[in-house]
């Protein structure tokens, strides 16, 4: 029985990661938001860089827009990297649970 499509359970395979990813961020709801995180953090950098007084609260705004993961990942090693890498894991996330309510949502 070789070309049925199913695994050995008789069972259809399961999809793998990346395209379980792509099916969730497939959704304009969900690519919006992550546009959305990759503006505001772009913004936040540029202002915390041409700002020479230190007292640049811009970064604030990026991790509020992603919490609550970025807030578990910002006790990482201090840095702009570590911040960066918590707003982008963040975002993902947020944007995987988005698209997946979105659908849910269009089911019915």
């Amino acid at each position: 029985m070789t070309g049925t499509g199913t695994g050995r359970s008789g069972l259809p395979p399961s999809p793998s990661l990346p395209r379980r990813l792509r099916h969730y961020l497939g959704d304009v709801v969900a690519l919006g938001y992550l546009a959305l995180c990759a503006v505001l953090l772009a913004w936040a950098l540029i202002v915390s860089l041409t700002d020479s007084s230190d007292e640049s609260m811009a970064g604030v705004i990026p991790l509020l827009a992603t919490a609550p993961l970025s807030f578990v990942l910002l006790v990482l090693p201090d840095g702009v990297a570590m911040v960066v890498v918590a707003v982008a894991l963040g975002a993902l996330v947020n944007a995987l649970i988005i698209g997946w309510c979105s659908r849910a949502l269009r089911r019915g």
